[in-house]
């Protein structure tokens, strides 16, 4: 299975992942600013022949690409947790129980709201830890004042991190490039 190419913005700031045949275009076009990445990591996409010489295109698309005119607003950092987003959150604390400090399967793991919905909690990464199924059942409705202490801080993953949430095919030179921009408190970090 192809990895994914990761598209920065001409800064350097992440901006999408993309398939290979999907940044094909941008370099078609002249909108690869500048490439990064391990050559032998590169995807080599083969096109048709020329009908004159015979010969058939052939581009080597590079894991990490920077796209002129690509915009750093397409991937906006979300203080919001989304309803599907279990995985996100499961990764970024490493599939650790909030309570008992246990790590479990994805299946045996649920989403926390440290101020439960049923009180105004909302769906926000500040606002929600991993749990296993026991301690989320045994918490039920209450605080977690009420319950027993969190075991780690919930945070807002930065922009990098989220791409590293983001993607399970990522390959060294991406999380290199990823990595270096990660804050200290990320658990990311590796």
């Amino acid at each position: 299975m192809q990895a994914d190419v990761l598209v920065l913005d001409i800064a350097g700031n992440p901006t999408r992942w993309s398939t290979a045949e999907g940044v094909a275009g941008d370099y078609a076009a002249g909108k690869v600013a500048w490439e990064l990445g391990d050559l032998a990591c590169s995807t080599l996409l083969r096109g048709g022949h020329n009908a004159a010489s015979g010969l058939q295109s052939v581009l080597r698309v590079r894991s990490i690409v920077a796209i002129r005119g690509e915009s750093r607003r397409q991937y906006a950092v979300s203080q919001v947790l989304h309803e599907r987003a279990n995985t996100l959150l499961f990764r970024r604390d490493r599939f650790i129980c909030a309570y008992c400090g246990q790590a479990f399967d994805r299946d045996k793991l649920t989403r926390d709201h440290i101020i439960p919905k049923s009180k105004g909690g909302l769906n926000t990464w500040m606002n929600c830890v991993t749990a296993c199924l026991e301690c989320n059942q045994e918490k039920g409705a209450r605080r977690v004042e009420d319950f027993r202490p969190l075991l780690y801080v919930p945070y807002v993953p930065c922009r990098n991190e989220q791409f590293i949430l983001a993607n399970r095919r990522i390959l060294a030179d991406q999380m290199d490039y990823l990595a270096a921009k990660l804050p200290k408190h990320s658990r990311a970090r590796i």
